[in-house]
């Protein structure tokens, strides 16, 4: 099969003017409650589903693994680009600029009994443009314990992994949102605790989850998920109906506005999927800027969705094609007015010295419209082939993403080598292409090579 089947387990915006309970977040609330109520058997048939498996008593009682990296870079930098501008604007950097990143990322588990322990802990050493920087910290700490095979309860920094997109989730509710240029990198969590109960069934519908969370942003915790002082409620309930898989979530608690959202994957054939993804967010605060610099926020119910199928040939090509809306995203005018502004408060910057307004253009970047894919409308598309002409252990590919709202786009070919035991070569080289005022031609660059040398251990 091309998909495993699963049922298991971004940015801070500003919070509902009141704390009122949207009707929609409600209605997603009962019905889940509900989907709980009828799923669940009653506690005393809880210890006929125990069943002894002896290939459990094989299993190491830990694990340690991890892999390090080294990362470097060479940009081919675009001085007229807008964000290039407001990154750039009192400094004068060297072209092509050269960076350099290095990973240490380190798993470690132990399960005794009915408990398991995990940590992923990311450790990096950047050099930049501003010298040399260092971060550690963890990805996931958590302990879990599940005391039937049907009931697992975990608390602590997790990953959730909600959606079935492969470069973009809207409905990743409680997770950070991928980076679609390597959208396989593992993403950090957030503190939170909740349970995943998992029954079996007979008909049409052959597996039921449900798995709800509590993650609060409060005392030091979570403190980039949105406002402070709330414990926000989320919940995904699972199905595998007419295999199909179908997953149904919500979240709400005022640190960030409620929300709801489904998904779904098939396997239309063993070599075909189609999956999607439909979120809706309501009173989500949105800010925008015109080509003045005057900066406006509105009140927007949001729709963002996805629509996606990966294709596996015969001869092991993969392809991999999906459409993303973005329903909080800028308009192709709305863009515009930004980077119009970028230009004129860096004119006046060059002229005047006054850096005012292209801090302000500085802070807008950071607030959204230097995000990645910040605008309404994009394709994504990737080809791999492995081992192409019998060339043992090579895996080459192309992805592109495009902006269909101002057919700027991006293209980055790749080529993999696993060859060696335990090592992962990847040289990749991305060219940005757009017009003036377009997404990809305001990059602060116009093209980027890499080699990324990862060791497994």
């Amino acid at each position: 099969m091309l998909i495993t089947r699963a049922g298991t387990l971004n940015w801070p915006t500003k919070t509902r003017r009141n704390n009122e309970r949207s009707p929609r977040a409600l209605c997603a609330i009962g019905v889940l409650l509900l989907f709980a109520a009828l799923m669940m058997p009653p506690m005393a048939g809880a210890a006929d589903e125990y069943s002894f498996d002896t290939s459990e008593t094989d299993k190491k009682p830990y694990s340690f693994g991890g892999y390090a990296e080294a990362k470097p870079m060479l940009f081919d930098l675009d001085r007229d680009a807008a964000l290039y501008k407001t990154r750039f604007y009192d400094r004068h950097v060297s072209n092509p600029l050269s960076e350099y990143d290095f990973t240490l990322q380190l798993d470690a588990g132990i399960e005794w009994n009915i408990f398991k322990a995990f940590a992923r802990i990311n450790n990096s050493l950047d050099r930049t443009y501003d010298g040399w920087s260092d971060d550690s910290k963890p990805y996931e700490l958590f302990l879990a314990a599940k005391p039937t095979p049907s009931l697992t309860a975990s608390a602590g920094k997790l990953t959730a992994k909600w959606g079935k997109g492969y470069a973009w989730n809207p409905v990743a509710f409680l997770d950070r949102p991928k980076d679609p240029d390597d959208p396989a990198l593992n993403l950090e969590g957030y503190y939170m605790a909740g349970f995943d109960y998992i029954r079996s069934l007979e008909g049409p519908l052959k597996t039921f989850s449900l798995s709800p969370f509590l993650l609060p942003v409060d005392y030091g915790l979570n403190h980039d998920f949105g406002e402070s002082g709330h414990l926000n409620y989320a919940a995904k309930a699972y199905f595998l109906l007419w295999d199909t898989d179908i997953d149904l979530m919500f979240l709400t608690g005022n640190s960030r506005p409620d929300r709801v959202g489904f998904d779904f994957s098939r396997n239309i054939t063993t070599n075909l999927e189609i999956h999607g993804e439909s979120a809706w967010i309501d009173d989500l605060q949105r800010m925008k800027v015109d080509s003045n610099g005057r900066v406006s926020e509105s009140e927007i119910d949001a729709w963002s969705g996805l629509l996606g199928l990966r294709y596996l040939t015969s001869i092991d090509t993969t392809y991999i094609l999906e459409y993303y809306h973005n329903g909080s995203g800028y308009s192709e005018p709305e863009a515009k007015d930004y980077y119009s502004f970028v230009d004129q408060a860096y004119d006046a910057y060059v002229n005047t010295g006054n850096a005012g307004p292209i801090q302000k253009a500085a802070n807008l970047t950071q607030g959204g419209y230097g995000r990645p894919n910040p605008m309404q409308d994009y394709l994504y598309f990737r080809v791999s082939q492995k081992e192409p002409f019998d060339l043992l252990y090579f895996t080459p590919a192309i992805t592109t993403i495009l902006n269909l709202d101002d057919r700027s786009f991006s293209l980055s070919p790749e080529l993999l080598y696993t060859g060696i035991t335990n090592l992962e070569l990847r040289l990749k080289g991305t060219v940005l292409i757009g017009d003036n005022f377009s997404e990809y031609g305001e990059k602060p660059n116009d093209a980027r090579l890499e080699l990324r040398v990862r060791y497994y251990f």
